[in-house]
């Protein structure tokens, strides 16, 4: 695609990582539970903090938590959770990291409800389908919506933590179930 032509929305600025990750994964579908789980450990982890932080710390959340695999950090001991504690590769927040195995246990519990996590959460979407928003300027895209706070309120109630209706509105924009990509953007489709 040649560069001069290309279109993005503002918030990816001019950072690398950051127009990567808006180019090939911001806004497309993901049907896959064990990706939906690395978003939502990172998500999670983004709590109170930007979307860059956690970002540049991508690699260092894959290694500390088992490549994202939610089984194995379903298990995680209270050792490991000690050990990552002092992991400077991540966000060093006990109660996120604690969060995180419990996230796993509990989406697991989903998976064994509605046959994968991917199920579950598009059993929220009107026609189980994806949206997609038309948006002239940031200014007008939502920071929840009527979605993620039934979301965000049924997976707390379940027992998921830090994850509160703009954590999983973010989510739905990370995983494709929203496309908020503005309306002249290159990678809207």
């Amino acid at each position: 695609m040649d560069q001069t032509q290309i279109v993005r929305c503002p918030w990816c600025g001019n950072d690398e990582l950051y127009m990567r990750y808006h180019d090939e994964e911001w806004g497309k579908t993901v049907t896959d539970d064990a990706v939906l789980f690395e978003f939502l450990v990172l998500e999670s982890a983004q709590a109170g903090l930007s979307w860059i932080t956690i970002l540049k710390r991508r690699e260092g959340y894959r290694k500390a938590f088992a490549n994202f695999d939610y089984k194995k950090v379903a298990e995680f001991t209270p050792m490991q959770i000690e050990k990552l504690v002092h992991n400077p590769d991540i966000i060093r927040h006990r109660g996120k990291i604690e969060a995180t195995v419990q996230n796993a246990q509990v989406f697991m519990q989903i998976q064994k409800e509605f046959g994968s996590f991917f199920a579950y959460l598009y059993t929220f979407m009107p026609n189980g389908e994806p949206m997609t928003n038309s948006l002239k300027d940031l200014r007008s895209a939502p920071t929840h919506t009527e979605i993620s706070d039934r979301i965000a309120k049924d997976l707390k109630k379940r027992g998921i933590k830090f994850f509160g209706t703009t954590i999983c509105y973010a989510f739905m924009q990370a995983v494709g179930m929203v496309n908020d990509h503005l309306d002249n953007c290159t990678f809207k489709n």
